[in-house]
């Protein structure tokens, strides 16, 4: 959550500083603010809401080359302009930004702070105020953030400036992103390469605990105890292009369309030149030297994990257990002899996870990382990496990440299974093109879920997802989706659970979605809906073809049964986006969610 900017250079730094938080409001949204360095000192300017509305506080006449700036996901105090980053210290002479958790901020204020007024709510002023408390002890500056971090206990990515130290900005890490991009007589810091691409695609990672001594035409790394780091820089493969909307209303309805193209690309990244589909071999032997997996992830990326248990244990006969990161890291299991963990993540940065990867590393168990973003914290520190090749995805609601999660977990064990000498009884890459081609019938079919959800769910408070199997999984993500930005209470449950307590919430007229793909079940879960119609819900039934019926509401394409879940989910995600877009909801950044989930 949060994202940090800061530029020095040359140019004016207000632009870039604006520019650079709108690329990373997807982070959080509850308030936003950049300080300036002048020939008069530093001056802040900061506001609730979206970096729209702090643009209108901005003195555009202030003439800046050195600034940092922020974009605020709430965690200590409310969202207000009080509360919003930068920081400055009681004297005014420095001004500081912050992501991340300060666990022992309290303990820090008793100590160290009780005769020093604070202004905010937040944990972060402590940082600031202890700085300038450590300089006036005589304290040179470097130093006193050195011992400053010292103390800190939690997560952070900080960026400093000291008005008598004007041609510096002070940066730091631990556990939260924070890259240092490098310019042509400009060095700028950012939370996410995205931030940055405007002014270059050169950037040098900062691990945890390392401070970063930034300059206009000079990067200095350096451990907290004062060694110098040399590391080079690697430039980011992204193409500028793809963070634009372009003729798109929403990224999420434009990420959406680019599901087809991302599972063209992930069979393309993943086929050798021989035309079969192939991983690292020292991925294939660490799977097959387990004798358990565990899949440890959060929110849409948890579901993407149930569906991969299914492809694993189904295609490669491995047991697969699928944990929340949040609950693992506090209550871990008793695991088995030689396990091999798999972190599935998005922006490869999901703190819950890494606390889970921190402890597995200290127990000497091997990790997987399946993330979006190479260099990533979750990439880095893993024994191995499978990336999704999916291109940035900026809605908070994910969409395309979660297809390129689901096609790289079905080659993951199809390679697997291979290498075991089993035949998994079709072609997978093939089986793939074909699901690629269903997705863009389902994506050309907007009008039809647009319709759906303006019948079913324009004006109800509440709606229930059901399905059996690996269709259960499915209405899990597509009841997230729901809830995430059209704000409409809606849970998933396994087929036969309503009549176990939930039926008791339906009510007439209840939407009642139902998912219906999978052979197997396809009788038992319409007995389900009958179920709820008999109370007066008003049934929504997506089957496939093959086993559709006569009031089937939507028929998806068919395709390989075990590879339902990549397509079924478009009408859930279309689904979504039309409810959300009815109820005037904002899309792309709903209320008090954020994209990267960097705090614990």
């Amino acid at each position: 959550m949060c994202g940090i900017v800061g530029y020095i250079g040359n140019q004016d730094s207000k632009e870039v500083l604006l520019k650079g938080l709108e690329k990373l409001e997807y982070r959080g949204y509850d308030s936003a603010g950049i300080a300036l360095m002048s020939g008069d000192g530093v001056q802040v300017f900061k506001e609730k809401g979206r970096i729209a509305d702090l643009r209108n506080v901005v003195d555009y006449d202030l003439l800046a080359n050195t600034g940092i700036g922020h974009t605020r996901w709430a965690t200590h105090g409310v969202p207000s302009q009080t509360n919003a980053h930068p920081h400055k210290s009681n004297s005014g002479r420095f001004t500081l930004v912050h992501n991340g958790v300060i666990e022992n901020y309290e303990l820090i204020q008793n100590e160290f702070l009780m005769d020093v007024p604070l202004m905010s709510d937040t944990d972060t002023e402590i940082i600031v105020q202890l700085v300038e408390l450590f300089v006036n002890k005589g304290i040179d500056v470097e130093k006193a953030f050195c011992q400053t971090l010292e103390l800190l206990k939690g997560s952070y990515a900080i960026a400093l400036m000291d008005e008598q130290n004007p041609d510096i900005i002070y940066v730091a890490k631990n556990k939260s992103p924070l890259l240092v991009g490098i310019g042509e007589d400009f060095n700028v810091v950012a939370s996410d390469a995205l931030a940055m691409l405007q002014v270059t695609d050169q950037f040098v990672e900062i691990m945890d605990k390392e401070i970063v001594i930034v300059k206009k035409n000079e990067v200095t790394i350096k451990t907290l105890a004062g060694e110098v780091i040399e590391r080079n820089p690697y430039r980011a493969e992204l193409d500028a292009s793809d963070i634009e909307k372009g003729t798109y209303p929403h990224f999420m309805l434009k990420e959406i369309d680019e599901q087809p193209l991302v599972l063209r690309k992930i069979i393309q990244k993943y086929r050798s030149e021989k035309g079969e589909l192939e991983i690292d071999q020292e991925i294939v032997k660490a799977v097959n030297e387990s004798d358990r997996i565990y899949i440890i992830a959060a929110g849409t990326s948890y579901h993407a994990g149930l569906v991969g248990k299914q492809f694993i244990e189904k295609l490669a006969a491995v047991p697969v257990e699928v944990h929340i990161a949040s609950e693992f890291g506090y209550n871990m299991p008793l695991l088995s002899a030689k396990p091999l963990f798999i972190f599935i993540s998005q922006s490869g940065e999901t703190a819950d996870s890494r606390a889970v990867l921190v402890q597995i590393k200290e127990l000497g168990h091997k990790a997987l990382t399946i993330t979006n973003v190479p260099g990533s914290t979750l990439s880095r520190e893993a024994d191995f990496t499978l990336l999704l090749h999916a291109g940035p995805e900026i809605a908070v609601a994910s969409t395309k990440a979660y297809t390129a999660q689901l096609a790289v977990l079905s080659i993951l064990a199809e390679v697997v299974a291979r290498s075991k000498g089993k035949e998994i009884g079709f072609d997978l890459s093939r089986e793939l093109g074909i699901a690629a081609n269903a997705m863009e019938i389902l994506c050309d079919s907007k009008e039809e879920f647009e319709k759906m959800a303006h019948e079913y769910v324009s004006t109800t408070r509440n709606a229930f997802f059901i399905g059996r199997g690996v269709d259960y999984y499915v209405c899990l993500e597509g009841s997230l989706k729901l809830k995430e930005i059209s704000y409409i209470q809606a849970e998933g449950f396994a087929g036969g659970e309503l009549k176990h307590g939930t039926i008791a919430l339906i009510e007439d007229g209840t939407p009642i979605i139902a998912l219906a793909t999978q052979e197997s079940v396809n009788l038992s879960i319409r007995g389900n809906v009958k179920e709820v119609v008999a109370r007066g819900a008003n049934p929504c039934i997506i089957s496939m073809k093959g086993l559709e019926m006569a009031d089937d509401r939507f028929v998806i394409p068919e395709v390989h049964e075990l590879l339902t879940p990549l397509i079924s989910v478009i009408p859930m995600q279309l689904f979504a986006y039309y409810a959300a877009l009815h109820r005037n909801c904002d899309v792309d950044k709903p209320r008090n969610l954020a994209k990267s989930v960097t705090v614990e």
